[in-house]
């Protein structure tokens, strides 16, 4: 079954980050650096603007989502003291910071706690996603979700990172295990693939294989 990526609610994610933007301050990042909550002992919500950005378990480091385009990060932490994750940035990228309780004062007065929600809601329904992709699926089910996924990246971006790469970053699943499936489909002519295992082109993938 091919698991649907939760849609973005980009107009919400767009107004909070105009209304924020006059509070924030640019951020000096580069390339896997991480990201904490808090700046002086102050929570702070992340605007991203531009690159690529992941959220990773803090456990044990499993990515559980990667940003291409604009978000906003830390709203949950910044309203509950739970962390259970933090940030690696993994491009060149534009981020800033904003003081948490000068963004939710300045939510409150403009009145976005809907806009909020919406967002919020996303974030849960792309964790249901991300469970739906790994949890109780057979070794097959796992690639398949994450190639489909793969292919919808930007050019640019799969040509940074191999498929096994992307799935290990994701998954428990062993590096043999992945290379295996992988071989297999490209000789059943299901994917294509460039040296060093660089995903360029998906056929139609079978539902069990």
């Amino acid at each position: 079954m091919t698991v649907s990526v939760p849609v973005r609610p980009d107009d919400s994610i767009a107004r909070l980050i105009n209304v924020l933007l006059p509070l924030s301050t640019e951020m000096k990042v580069t390339p896997r650096k991480r990201l904490h909550w808090d700046y002086k002992g102050r929570a702070q919500f992340y605007l991203f603007l531009k690159g690529e950005i992941s959220v990773l378990r803090l456990e044990d480091g499993l990515v559980i989502g990667t940003a291409y385009d604009p978000h906003i990060f830390g709203v949950g932490e910044g309203l509950q003291p739970l962390q259970w994750q933090h940030l690696r940035v993994e491009t060149e990228s534009t981020i800033l910071r904003v003081d948490a309780q000068e963004a939710i004062k300045e939510i409150t007065e403009k009145n976005l706690w809907q806009d909020v929600a919406v967002m919020m809601a996303y974030f849960t329904s792309y964790l249901l996603y991300r469970d739906a992709l790994v949890v109780q699926q057979r070794t097959y089910s796992v690639i398949r979700n994450h190639l489909l996924e793969m292919i919808q990246l930007p050019d640019e971006t799969r040509m940074r990172t191999s498929i096994l790469e992307y799935i290990q970053d994701r998954t428990h699943l062993s590096r043999s295990s992945i290379l295996n499936m992988v071989f297999s489909l490209k000789e059943a002519k299901y994917i294509e693939t460039k040296r060093g295992g660089y995903l360029l082109e998906v056929k139609e993938l079978p539902e069990t294989f």
